[in-house]
């Protein structure tokens, strides 16, 4: 075994705390080649770069990353929730200069953080209403507009010195279920994803953007046998070889159900380093003792020829390359930051319906009241909409309460106003906005992407942003 070889090279993994623990910091020292930040490391501006410099010092070449999508999934602002509108606002805004701004403003506070790579933008077409885990993420569904918007993002973010990474490849948007809990399929025939899924890629790579991340998904018309993360017709023979991008290809993270269930996450990284990856995200929280099952597992794919020495150096090398060129960004200045989209321009992006209109132009009491669906696995446990901005709702149902209780908290003589998050996913939601309706006059707002159940105000996001402008237009 070549003594150039360093099984720790391309691995991301993900820790739990506000400060570099000794575990890790040996194993930056070792060659490790990168740590996924996630809220949970996150507790200030402050004591962010504190944690991103101590990894830097451990490793300069460290890859330093962090899920910050500019919207509903916000790392920086999980604890408060985010002041940025989110891409389903932004495709419907359509005006590639604002998405483009926002991305520089997102990237300007990440290098000001220390991070090197965001895992953004999500570059998936939602074609499928029903995608749990995309949705909102993504720009839209037509793919012109998600391509330019795409290219936009990944032009601002990067001129701020900080890479973007555009995912899922080759397409997540077509799915009704979350690799996170299983292993989607997109049944979609190979015309159709060069059509619809491919071009927001293309425009990505067109825009310089520095890596791609894979998704946990079976295409069968390009793989009947293997996930993206671990299929080399999608990875060497599409992504490389067919589009021709030379960058860093990361995984989505391989303790998600999509990737590890069956085999576990040592084998996982065997198959994606095998089919073409190199920065293997490892998840959220990945302990010493698992870093060092995952670095013997490669070592063993080695030793027994299942795995080629010379693929896990090329891997190595692409990473370690990425992490020189932010050694070198992080001395030098930021470009001029433009000001973002405020909840004016929000909220001219929201559908209203006219009978939602007409029952808010009347001088009456509002009533609020929250639809609390399970967090988005993607998103977190995090303040989203008016309720981040401190709205008290008068009652609050979940997928197991009772909608007549829900109902009555509604006094008489006001108007509802029902708010969730992909109401028409969930069955139990619809039961408490019918319960409501059945009281008197309702407004219910979809925060979420709206499904063929109409909403009489969408706003296609649900960030703190969104929740300011939905504010503007209901009143109190």
């Amino acid at each position: 075994m070549s003594a150039t070889m360093n099984p720790l090279a391309p691995l991301m993994p993900g820790f739990v705390g506000h400060t570099l623990p000794d575990w890790l910091e040996r194993r930056l020292r070792d060659g490790l080649g990168g740590v996924c930040l996630f809220a949970a490391n996150v507790e200030s501006p402050a004591q962010l770069r504190a944690l991103t410099d101590a990894i830097h010092a451990a490793n300069p070449h460290a890859v330093v990353s962090i899920d910050e999508e500019g919207g509903d999934v916000s790392r920086l602002y999980q604890a408060v929730g985010s002041p940025f509108p989110g891409n389903a606002v932004l495709g419907r805004m359509d005006d590639a200069a604002a998405t483009e701004a926002v991305a520089a403003r997102v990237g300007a506070e990440l290098a000001a953080a220390g991070v090197d790579l965001t895992l953004a933008p999500d570059v998936d077409v939602n074609a499928d209403p029903r995608n749990p885990v995309i949705g909102i993420r993504s720009f839209g569904t037509d793919p012109a507009l998600v391509s330019r918007h795409s290219a936009a993002w990944v032009a601002g973010v990067q001129a701020q010195g900080v890479s973007a990474c555009a995912k899922h490849f080759p397409g997540h948007g077509d799915t009704a279920k979350d690799s996170h809990l299983d292993l989607p399929t997109v049944e979609a025939d190979a015309e159709t994803l060069h059509a619809r899924d491919l071009p927001p890629f293309v425009a990505s790579l067109d825009a310089g953007v520095a890596t791609v991340m894979t998704s946990h998904i079976m295409v069968p018309a390009l793989d009947p046998e293997l996930p993206a993360t671990f299929s080399r017709p999608i990875l060497q023979g599409l992504l490389r070889a067919g589009l021709g991008f030379d960058g860093v290809i990361v995984t989505d993270a391989l303790d998600m159900k999509g990737a590890c269930e069956g085999r576990g996450i040592p084998a996982a990284a065997v198959l994606a380093l095998a089919a073409g990856a190199d920065l293997l995200c490892l998840g959220s929280v990945n302990p010493d003792e698992e870093i060092g099952e995952i670095a013997s597992a490669i070592e063993a794919a080695v030793a027994d020829g299942s795995l080629d020495e010379a693929r896990v150096i090329e891997a190595s090398e692409r990473c370690a390359a990425l992490g020189r060129a932010h050694a070198e960004r992080r001395a030098a200045a930021s470009s001029a930051v433009p000001e973002i989209v405020g909840a004016a321009a929000v909220r001219a992006t929201f559908e209203v319906s006219d009978a939602a209109a007409a029952a808010l132009a009347a001088d009456r009491p509002r009533v609020w009241l929250r639809l609390e669906p399970a967090a988005n696995v993607a998103v977190g446990n995090a303040p989203w909409g008016p309720f981040a901005a401190g709205v008290e709702a008068a009652a609050t149902l979940g997928p197991h309460d009772d909608p007549a209780s829900f109902a009555a908290a509604v006094p008489d003589g006001a108007l509802a106003v029902v708010v969730g998050k992909d109401n028409h996913r969930h069955p139990w939601a619809l039961a408490a906005i019918d319960a409501v309706r059945g009281r008197g006059d309702t407004v219910v707002v979809d925060m979420g992407w709206p499904g063929d159940v109409a909403a009489d105000v969408a706003t296609y996001g649900a960030s703190r942003l969104v929740g300011d402008a939905l504010l503007e237009l209901i009143g109190h």
